[in-house]
C-alpha cells in the first residue's frame, strides 16, 4: 500500500510538472528584445553593406517609408493628423448595438482613438488611401470615405457604423511608424525617430483615455470587444505598436521619459481587456495569446510596476494561468488537440491555422527567450505530422465547415525544422524535411538563399532563409497519408483508394458536427473523382454575419445530406452533434496489411431537431487501377413515426445535369414549387431555384458533366435505386464558394449554380432507403459499371438492401447491406452482417465480410463469434485473406481452420 502511495504521489508530481512551463530565465533588460537585441545590430549593418538581399530589403522599408518622412519634414503633422482619431470630440466612451457602432461621448484633455465600424456586416463606404484621408478628420456626418455603391466610387460623407477600414488605417500607419523605428535603431538617423514618435505618442496618448466599449444591447459581443476593434483576436495594431516602442525605447527614454509610465499604462489596460474579453476554446485563445506576448515582450520586469504586473506576469499568464475567456497555452491544447490522433477541434482550415500559429508562436518565443517549448507541449509533433490526412488526391483540403479548398500550410513543417535544426534534433529535423520537401512545391529552392525577400523588417530576423539538409531527400506520401483516419473530436472519418493517383484515385470525407466552424449538416460527405472534388462543399458563403450564410450555407440543404420534413437544423458554428461509428475498414490510420481494394464505414446520427434516426454506409470499391465506385447507402427515420418526408441532396460541380430513367432516357421533370420555404420549413430552401421534379417508382439515373477544354470531360454518374413513394428532383443551388481562385476547375464555379440532385422519399426513408452508386468517369475512359439492379433476399427484413453491380470486364459485385443481426441469404450466398460484398470475375473470387459474424460464397464459411472484418481473395490460384478477430474458415469439403487476427497475406485452404 505505502509503495501505491508512493507512485500515485509521483505521477501527481510528474502530471503538475507537465502542465507547468518554467518562465523564460535571464530575462533581457535592454531593448530592443522583440525580435532582437542591441548586439546584434552590428550583423545588420555588416549584412546590408556585403549582401544584396538585405540591402535591397532596407532599400524597400525606405522607399514604402521615405516620403511619407519627408512630408512630414515640410509639415510635421501631415501623417499622425490623419490617424483615425476624435480629433474635436475627445470622446473617451464608446458605445456599440451588437455588432455596430452607436456613439461616442465623454471629455478627455487630448485626442483618442476612432473606434470601428461594424463586426463583419457588408459596408457602404470604404477606406480611401492615406493621401486622401482629409487631415484631422472627425465630424457630426461621419467619415470622408468612398462610396462603393456608386460608379466611380467617389469620396463622400457617410455613417461610420456603415463604414469599413477605420482601424486599418491606424494600424498601416502605425506599420510605417515601426518601419521608421527600426531604420532609427538601425542608422541612428533622429529624423527617423522624430517621425515614429509621433505617431506612436499622438496614438497612444489617445488610447490612455479611452475605456472599454460599452454594448448597449449588454450582449454577447461586449465579452468579445478589443479596446480598438470589436473583436480581441483583430487587435493587429498591438503587434505594429509593441515593435515600434521596443526600437524606439532608447530614444523615447532619452527624450519623453515623463511619458513612459502613460505609454506602460496603456499597453497594460489594453491587454488586460484582452486577458478578460473573448473566447477560450477555440483559434482566437491563441490569437488573443501572441498579442499579449507582444506586448508582454517589451513590458519590464514585475517589480517596476507598482500592481507587480510586468513581463512575468503576463508571460505565465499566457503560459500557465487560465481566466474564463483566456486559457494557458496548456490548457488551451488540452482542450483542443486529440492526444491520439493530434487532430484540431476545428474544420480543416482553422485547424491547419491554429497549428501554424502554434509553431510560428513557439518559434517565436524561442527566438525571443531561447527556450523551446516542444518538450511542454508533446501533442505538437503528432499535430504537425496529420496535417496530410486533410488531402483528397489532388492536393487540396477537405473543407467541411467553414473552410475553402485550398493545398496543404506546410508553414508548420518549416518552423519544426527550424527549431530541430537549432536543437540538434536530427530525427525530427529528418523527419519534418522530408514532409517539407513532399508537400510544397517550393522546398527545392529554401536549401539556397533567395534572391530577393519581402522589404520588411522581419527579413533581417524571423524571416531568414530557411536552408535544408541536402542529404534529406523527399518523403513519401504512404508515410503520411492512410487508407481510412478517423478524428473522432471532429466528427470525421476519411476513406481512400489510390491516393498516390490524382487522376484515378478515390476518396471519401465524412462528417458530422462537433467542434468549432462546423454546419448543421448531419451526416455530409465529398466525393473525388479524376483530378477533382466533385461532390463538393458549398462554403460558408460571404460572411458568417450575412443571412446566406445562416440561412443556406451553414444548413442542410447546401451539403449532400438527408433532411428530414423540411426542418432538420441544430446550432451551427460551435457545434455539439457528432456520428457514432459503429464500424470501418481498415482500421484507422493502420499503414500496412490491409486489403486495399474496398473501405466502408457505418455511422449513426441522431438527428435533433425531428428526433431521427439516421444510418450512413459509405463504401469505396476499386475494380481496377483506373476505375471504382461509391456505395452510399443512407437509412432515416422519425423515433416517433409521423415521418412527413425525408429529402437526399447531392450537389456535384458541372455545368449539366441530365435526370434519366434506368435506361438513360429522360424523365419527364416539371416545374415544381413544393420544396420550399412555404409550409414552416428552412429558408434554405428559397435560396434555391428552377425546381423541377417527377415522381417515380423506378430506378433512376444523373449524370453531372463537367465540361474540359480538352475534351476529355469529367462525369460523375449517380444511380438510386427506385421505391414506392418517390420524387426525385433536379434543382440549381446558389454557386459554392469554396474554390476560391478557382483551384483548376474549368468553369467559374463561384459564379455557376451548383447543381443539384434531391430525392423526395414521402414517409420513412429506412425502410425505403437512399440508395445510391456513383461512379466518377472521363470522356475518354468511358463508364467501367455496366448495370446495377437490386435483389431481395431471403428471410431479410425489410431495411435490408441487396445490390448486382456489373462492370467491364465481367465482373460481378454483391451487395448485402443490414442494419441487424440476422441471417439473410440470396443466390447460394448468406450473410449475417453490417456489409457482405462477393465479387466474382471468371475464376478469381473476393468475400469481404464486414463488421459481421457469418459469410457463405463460392463454397466457403467464415465464422465469428464476434463481429469482425475479414476478407477471403482468390486470384490467379491463390489464397489471401485477413481478419481483425478470430474466424474459422470452411471450405466446400467441410475442412475447418482457426486463424487468429492477421494481416493481408496468402494463405493455404
Amino acid at each position: 500500500m505505502k509503495r501505491l502511495y508512493i507512485l500515485l504521489i509521483t505521477s501527481l508530481i510528474c502530471h503538475l510538472s507537465y502542465s507547468q512551463i518554467p518562465l523564460p530565465q535571464n530575462l533581457p533588460q535592454t531593448h530592443p528584445r522583440l525580435l532582437t537585441t542591441p548586439g546584434y545590430k552590428p550583423v545588420v549593418q555588416k549584412q546590408i553593406e556585403t549582401e544584396p538581399w538585405a540591402k535591397e530589403v532596407k532599400l524597400g522599408i525606405l522607399n514604402r517609408i521615405d516620403p511619407y518622412v519627408a512630408n512630414t519634414q515640410i509639415q510635421p503633422d501631415w501623417l499622425y493628423s490623419r490617424l483615425m482619431m476624435y480629433w474635436k470630440s475627445k470622446a473617451t466612451n464608446v458605445y456599440i448595438r451588437g455588432g455596430v457602432y452607436s456613439h461616442a461621448d465623454g471629455k478627455a484633455p487630448v485626442p483618442t482613438v476612432r473606434f470601428g465600424s461594424s463586426r463583419g456586416g457588408a459596408s457602404v463606404y470604404s477606406r480611401p488611401e492615406i493621401e486622401d484621408i482629409i487631415p484631422y478628420m472627425d465630424d457630426t456626418k461621419g467619415v470622408y470615405f468612398h462610396n462603393t455603391k456608386k460608379e466611380g466610387r467617389p469620396l463622400e460623407w457617410g455613417e461610420q457604423s456603415n463604414a469599413s477600414g477605420i482601424e486599418s488605417i491606424n494600424e498601416q500607419i502605425m506599420g510605417i511608424g515601426k518601419d521608421a523605428a527600426f531604420i532609427y535603431w538601425l542608422t541612428d538617423d533622429e529624423k527617423y525617430a522624430k517621425f515614429a514618435f509621433d505617431l506612436f505618442d499622438t496614438y497612444m496618448t489617445g488610447m490612455y483615455y479611452r475605456n472599454e466599449p460599452v454594448d448597449l444591447n449588454n450582449g454577447h459581443v461586449q465579452t468579445l470587444v478589443g479596446l480598438s476593434t470589436f473583436e480581441v483576436i483583430q487587435e493587429r495594431i498591438l503587434n505594429e505598436l509593441a515593435c515600434l516602442y521596443d526600437f524606439l525605447y532608447p530614444y523615447i527614454k532619452a527624450n519623453h521619459q515623463d511619458k513612459m509610465d502613460l505609454y506602460t499604462a496603456t499597453f497594460k489596460k489594453w491587454i488586460d481587456i484582452t486577458i478578460k474579453n473573448g473566447v477560450p476554446q477555440n483559434n482566437w485563445n491563441l490569437h488573443q495569446a501572441k498579442f499579449i506576448l507582444k506586448v508582454a515582450m517589451v513590458l519590464e520586469d514585475n517589480k517596476a510596476y507598482a500592481d507587480s504586473k510586468g513581463r512575468e506576469y503576463y508571460i505565465d499568464y499566457i503560459l500557465n494561468k487560465s481566466s474564463a475567456r483566456q486559457w494557458s497555452l496548456t490548457k488551451f491544447m488540452e482542450y483542443g488537440y486529440d492526444p491520439d490522433n493530434g487532430v484540431w477541434s476545428e474544420c480543416p482550415g482553422y485547424a491547419q491555422g491554429v497549428t501554424k500559429d502554434l509553431t510560428n508562436f513557439i518559434r517565436d518565443y524561442d527566438n525571443t527567450f531561447n527556450q523551446n517549448l516542444l518538450p511542454y507541449t508533446p501533442v505538437m509533433g503528432k499535430a504537425v505530422r496529420m496535417l496530410p490526412q486533410y488531402l483528397f488526391p489532388n492536393g487540396m483540403i477537405t473543407a467541411f465547415g467553414d473552410t475553402h479548398y485550398n493545398t496543404i500550410n506546410t508553414e508548420a513543417f518549416s518552423d519544426m525544422i527550424r527549431m530541430s535544426q537549432k536543437y540538434g534534433d536530427k530525427e525530427n529535423e529528418n523527419l519534418y524535411t522530408k514532409m517539407y520537401r513532399l508537400f510544397d512545391p517550393d522546398a527545392e529552392r529554401e536549401s539556397e538563399k533567395p534572391e530577393k525577400l519581402p522589404p520588411q523588417i522581419y527579413s533581417f530576423f524571423t524571416g531568414k532563409p530557411l536552408v535544408l539538409d541536402t542529404n534529406i531527400e523527399r518523403g513519401k506520401l504512404d508515410d503520411y497519408v492512410t487508407q481510412t483516419f478517423y478524428a473522432p473530436n471532429v466528427s470525421w472519418f476519411v476513406q481512400r483508394s489510390g491516393y498516390n493517383n490524382k487522376e484515378n484515385g478515390l476518396m471519401i470525407s465524412q462528417y458530422a458536427s462537433l467542434g468549432n466552424h462546423m454546419h448543421s449538416n448531419g451526416i455530409s460527405m465529398e466525393l473525388y473523382g479524376k483530378g477533382y472534388i466533385l461532390g463538393a462543399e458549398s462554403g460558408r458563403g460571404s460572411s458568417y454575419f450575412q443571412a446566406p450564410y445562416l440561412e443556406y450555407y451553414s444548413q442542410f440543404p447546401a451539403h449532400n445530406t438527408v433532411m428530414v420534413d423540411g426542418i432538420s437544423k441544430y446550432p451551427e458554428m460551435l457545434s455539439n452533434h457528432p456520428f457514432d461509428l459503429l464500424g470501418c475498414y481498415p482500421q484507422s490510420g493502420q499503414l500496412t496489411g490491409y486489403y486495399p481494394d474496398i473501405t466502408y464505414s457505418d455511422a449513426y446520427f441522431l438527428e435533433p431537431e425531428s428526433r431521427s434516426d439516421q444510418n450512413r454506409f459509405l463504401s469505396i470499391v476499386r475494380t481496377s487501377e483506373t476505375t471504382g465506385y461509391y456505395i452510399d447507402i443512407f437509412r432515416s427515420r422519425k423515433q416517433r413515426e409521423g415521418d412527413k418526408y425525408h429529402d437526399y441532396f447531392y450537389h456535384n460541380l458541372g455545368q449539366e445535369l441530365f435526370i434519366q430513367d434506368s435506361k438513360g432516357q429522360p424523365l419527364n421533370l416539371l416545374p415544381s414549387d413544393d420544396m420550399a420555404f412555404a409550409g414552416g420549413h428552412l429558408f434554405a430552401l428559397d435560396y434555391m431555384w428552377d425546381k423541377k421534379s417527377v415522381k417515380t417508382n423506378k430506378d433512376y439515373q444523373a449524370v453531372w458533366k463537367m465540361s474540359t477544354p480538352d475534351n476529355n470531360h469529367i462525369y460523375m454518374n449517380l444511380w438510386m435505386k427506385g421505391y414506392p413513394d418517390r420524387e426525385v428532383f433536379s434543382i440549381k443551388a446558389p454557386p459554392t464558394d469554396n474554390f476560391r481562385g478557382n483551384h483548376g476547375v474549368p468553369y467559374e464555379v463561384g459564379k455557376e449554380p451548383f447543381l443539384t440532385i434531391a430525392a423526395r422519399q414521402y414517409g420513412e426513408a429506412w425502410t425505403h432507403p437512399f440508395v445510391s452508386i456513383f461512379e466518377p468517369t472521363t470522356e475518354n475512359g468511358g463508364k467501367s459499371i455496366e448495370s446495377v439492379q437490386s435483389f431481395e433476399a431471403d428471410t431479410a427484413s425489410n431495411d435490408f438492401v441487396g445490390l448486382i453491380v456489373k462492370s467491364k470486364p465481367g465482373r460481378t459485385d454483391y451487395i448485402f447491406s443490414s442494419v441487424k443481426d440476422e441471417k439473410v441469404s440470396y443466390n447460394n450466398m448468406s450473410a449475417n452482417a453490417t456489409y457482405v460484398m462477393v465479387s466474382e470475375g471468371g475464376k478469381d473470387f473476393i468475400i469481404f465480410l464486414g463488421n459481421g459474424t457469418l459469410v457463405q460464397a463460392r463454397g466457403f464459411t467464415i465464422e465469428a463469434n464476434k463481429k469482425t472484418n475479414a476478407i477471403l481473395e482468390y486470384k490467379n490460384g491463390e489464397y489471401y485473406f485477413t481478419c481483425d478477430k478470430p474466424v474459422t474458415i470452411t471450405n466446400a469439403r467441410g475442412k475447418e481452420k482457426a486463424m487468429e487476427k492477421t494481416v493481408y497475406q496468402k494463405i493455404t485452404l
